[in-house]
């Protein structure tokens, strides 16, 4: 299969599709992969790695999805990469297609195969190509957090740690999932008070013996939330339902119960966010202020730590870009349910019924358009 990695275009996204060895192991295979000049210098990564390792560069994005059969990116396509799509391209990326109807569009229209990592499963029933980057970004949410309770960047001017005489600050978290439990070590090791919002019961118990009875663990419910909106320095979305659009757990006028210069942090953004509020930011303008609270929305987080998220990243998605480009999705799906999971458009329908319904469109099973 002829596989193209072209270089990230979204607002400070400097991760890559693939890295050096990925590239190998795909060429070992007896694929040819086209890399884009400088797609993977933000993270810290030569072209010269590439050919070394049996890539060819190309000097323009245009050339590498118009000679390619399946594209490996990271981001979701911006406006300005649609018209590079091709008719039946196999596309394996981020995709968070829910809040994202143009894209939508443009996959169905030119009937592209978009495969997301957010929606693939594990025998588990878990995301494992989702769990590496929530990892960075609730570790993420947390750093920032804590930077932009600096007065100085509109923060109410609260060190999480506190210092002796003073209390820490109170670190809050709505949902116990990777992202939550990243966001909660974080914040401990910082020296907050933590407290996690999490509607599973079972998951409560298990994160309360993870942390040793150090994490105040609450049901995720109007009341509980709106309790601990009240006391929050720091307010962490960490929210996922798969593939559909977050849930909005936090309204405008329950702003209105928390501090002034609290912070507000959405990593639920890509899903369109668990906050009324918010909107999506970038890293060259990541923050605004609704209520007196600080929001920041920045909708590719681990994009400002590439050198960690890129191969993090990539060895979670090695193993299914070989089934892919060694099967063709017919082939990979079939022999792998949890990648069947990951098909979220095919032959211009919709096959994630998720998306479909956060869009109000309707869907096909995917095994159906396969019989």
């Amino acid at each position: 299969m002829k596989i193209g990695i072209p270089r990230e275009v979204k607002n400070h996204e400097y991760r890559v599709g693939m890295i050096p060895a990925g590239v190998h192991a795909l060429v070992e295979a007896g694929h040819e992969v086209r890399v884009e000049e400088g797609a993977g210098l933000g993270s810290g990564i030569l072209d010269e790695e590439y050919t070394a390792a049996g890539g060819e560069l190309v000097p323009d994005a245009d050339t590498v999805w118009a000679s390619s059969e399946m594209i490996i990116k990271v981001k979701e396509p911006v406006p300005e990469e649609y018209d590079r799509l091709q008719p039946r391209q196999l596309l394996f990326t981020y995709l968070h297609l829910a809040p994202l109807q143009e894209l939508t569009d443009v996959l169905l229209e030119r009937e592209v195969s978009g495969v997301a990592y957010e929606t693939i499963t594990d025998a588990r029933g878990g995301l494992p190509l989702l769990t590496p980057m929530s990892e960075v970004a609730g570790r993420m949410a947390v750093m920032v957090g804590a930077y932009y309770l600096q007065r100085a960047f509109g923060g109410r001017g609260t060190l999480l740690s506190g210092v002796p005489g003073v209390p820490p600050g109170d670190v809050i978290i709505l949902g116990g999932g990777i992202v939550g439990v990243n966001a909660a070590k974080m914040a401990l090791g910082l020296g907050g008070r933590v407290t996690v919002l999490e509607k599973n019961l079972d998951r409560m118990r298990w994160l309360d013996d993870l942390f040793h009875g150090q994490v105040t663990t609450l049901a995720s419910n109007h009341h509980n939330i709106l309790a601990a909106l009240s006391r929050a320095d720091l307010l962490v979305g960490a929210v996922l339902v798969p593939g559909y659009s977050a849930p909005k757990l936090v309204t405008r006028e329950m702003l209105g119960h928390m501090k002034q210069g609290a912070v507000a942090v959405d990593v639920a953004v890509d899903q369109g966010g668990c906050f009324e509020t918010t909107h999506p930011t970038t890293h060259s303008d990541p923050v605004y202020e609704v209520d007196g609270v600080v929001h920041y929305c920045v909708a590719n987080m681990p994009g400002a730590v590439p050198r960690t998220s890129t191969f993090a990243l990539n060895n979670a998605t090695l193993p299914y870009a070989l089934a892919l480009a060694k099967k063709g999705v017919e082939g990979a799906v079939r022999d792998d349910p949890g990648l069947f999971a990951g098909v979220n458009t095919y032959r211009g329908e919709i096959t994630c019924q998720p998306v479909a319904e956060s869009q109000q469109r309707p869907y096909r099973l995917l095994g159906e358009l396969l019989t």
